[in-house]
């Protein structure tokens, strides 16, 4: 079924799409389908092409297989993931165990397929992503959390003048948490508002990213720092509590 145009609204352009993946029957299946459904796809077999093609030009989406035949695919991931935050990466593996999974995730992936998987699934997965990242909303005061700031219109966080450097799925789970401080809030909850209401993954995608953004609020030992805390609430979710 073919879905209209992708066009990031930002920029009045088809969403740019680095396919990274060896196989030549899935890369030309993923090529094709991308380009049918109004994606511009650029298809690289190796990890090092796939590095110096996002050196060339601007990429909103990267789907990425782990198995390459010159790298590793967490590896990519980790060195894409710190030149461009932004980007939107998605793993494509057949790697089931959790323990690959979690590694993905937390080498910076937004999301990840295991093969064989639905093209369908697929789209319906990147118009989520792009759909959550592109809505409007209207300004929002910053909201201040002890020596903790989060700018949610800014998209920024900042503990005292020093700026934490938040991938956006720890800042959206940030954000969330901290509309809701003192709140206890639902794991479902947290998954819908993040991630999105048809999620199809495992929610220890909640679990990794909120590890990861804990370690990054802990900020500076020998700094005084006063910063929320994060309290898990065992079969429940989590609540994000003042200092």
């Amino acid at each position: 079924m073919r879905t209209p145009t992708a066009v990031d609204p930002a920029r009045t352009r088809p969403v740019q799409v680095l396919v990274v993946e060896d196989d030549e029957t899935i890369g030309r299946h993923l090529d094709t389908g991308l380009r049918g459904n109004g994606y511009a796809p650029t298809w690289s077999r190796t990890g090092s092409g796939a590095l110096a093609e996002a050196a060339r030009s601007v990429h909103d989406v990267l789907l990425l297989d782990l198995g390459l035949p010159d790298m590793d695919g967490l590896d990519v991931a980790r060195t894409l993931r710190a030149r461009f935050p932004d980007l939107l990466i998605v793993i494509l593996t057949a790697r089931t165990d959790d323990i690959d999974v979690i590694a993905g995730l937390d080498a910076g992936a937004d999301d990840y397929l295991v093969k064989p998987f639905s093209l369908t699934v697929l789209l319906a997965r990147l118009r989520a992503h792009m759909r959550r990242r592109t809505i409007a909303s209207p300004p929002r005061e910053p909201i201040r959390l002890g020596d903790l700031v989060v700018d949610i219109t800014a998209r920024r966080c900042t503990l005292q003048e020093h700026e934490v450097r938040l991938r956006p799925k720890e800042f959206e789970l940030l954000a969330v948490l901290a509309r809701h401080v003192g709140e206890a809030v639902s794991r479902e909850t947290l998954m819908s508002e993040v991630w999105d209401e048809n999620w199809f993954g495992s929610t220890k995608t909640l679990d990794v990213t909120m590890a990861a953004l804990r370690r990054r609020l802990t900020g500076p030992v020998a700094q005084p720092y006063r910063i929320p805390r994060v309290t898990t609430l065992r079969g429940h979710g989590y609540r994000l509590e003042l200092p």
